[in-house]
Formats: C-alpha cells, sequence, structure tokens
C-alpha cells in the first residue's frame, strides 16, 4: 500500500513537472517605468496586476513612515509592508494590512511569474510584473517610502510568497 501510494505521487509529482514547468516559470513582459519613474503595466498583464501596478503609482512619493497604511488604507505615509499590503488589497488579494511578519506566511510558498513577495521579520518588498517595488533600495528619486526600481536588492534571508491564483503565466506568442 506505502509502495503504490509513493509510486502515485512520484508519478504525479513527475508530470507536474514535466508538464506544467513551462508556464510556471514562464518569462511574463516587463513593466516600464517611465523618465520619471512611474510603472507602465505590460498590456498582457493580468487586471489584478495592473490594479497592483496603478495603486502603487498613486502612493510611490507618499513618505516612509512607521506603521504607516496599518490603521487604514489611505495614509500620509507608508512603510514596507503598508505599502505591499496596499498594491494587494487593490487588487483584490488582501482584506486586511500585514506587517512583514504576516508575509512570511502569506499566499503560497515560492515565486510566481507575475508577483513575488519577499519578506523577514523586519522587511518585506515585492516584484510586480519584473519591477521592484520597495521603501529601501529605490532609484525613484532621492527620498524616503515606496518607490520602484529595475534593480534586484539582496534577497538571502527573505521568505519568497505569491499571491495565490497568480503562479502561472502564459508566455507571449
Amino acid at each position: 500500500m506505502r509502495r503504490g501510494i509513493a509510486l502515485l505521487l512520484a508519478a504525479t509529482i513527475a508530470a507536474t513537472l514535466s508538464i506544467g514547468s513551462s508556464s510556471a516559470l514562464a518569462e511574463v513582459p516587463a513593466a516600464t517605468l517611465t523618465p520619471g519613474g512611474r510603472a507602465i503595466a505590460p498590456e498582457s498583464a493580468p487586471d489584478s496586476v495592473k490594479a497592483m501596478i496603478a495603486a502603487a503609482n498613486r502612493i510611490r512619493h507618499r513618505p516612509y513612515r512607521w506603521g504607516g497604511g496599518h490603521r487604514g488604507w489611505n495614509s500620509v505615509g507608508y512603510d514596507c509592508s503598508g505599502s505591499v499590503s496596499y498594491v494587494l488589497h487593490a487588487a483584490g488579494l488582501l482584506d486586511y494590512p500585514l506587517d512583514s511578519t504576516g508575509f512570511m506566511r502569506w499566499g503560497g510558498g515560492g515565486g510566481g511569474s507575475w508577483v513575488r513577495i519577499y519578506a523577514n521579520r523586519g522587511h518585506v518588498f515585492a516584484v510586480i510584473a519584473g519591477l521592484r517595488w520597495d521603501t529601501s533600495y529605490s532609484d525613484d528619486g532621492d527620498r524616503s517610502g515606496p518607490g520602484w526600481s529595475e534593480e534586484m536588492r539582496e534577497t538571502r534571508g527573505f521568505r519568497l510568497r505569491h499571491p495565490l491564483g497568480l503562479l502561472s503565466a502564459v508566455p507571449d506568442a
């Protein structure tokens, strides 16, 4: 009985890897940054990804404020987890703000094609359609607060998560 279950599990995993790997690991069209630092979603992005990018653009030059975005969605300033919570809420993926520790367990494990969340006990940031949404190490002007960057930062020590339902992408033909 155990051997049969093990063989069935092994066959299922092998089939999933061989059939599903191309879509799960598919490259997605990247968002672009304007010279002014606003992100533009790819036309083929899902509506939820477009909503995240539009929401991020609305708050991208708000100042950094510890605890910002946790008492209400609209805030004078945002911290890292407040700004990530805000964009996920705009896409209908989050009902209430989480802190960075909450994001360590949120969604599914591993990276998604369109959205990746990197979280540890002290910080969280997102990569949305290839652009990094973060409150630190941003090249979106000389200021504090949330902003976009085309450059990735060190991810050692972060847990990689993704929103459920956005794991796979269909590559452009």
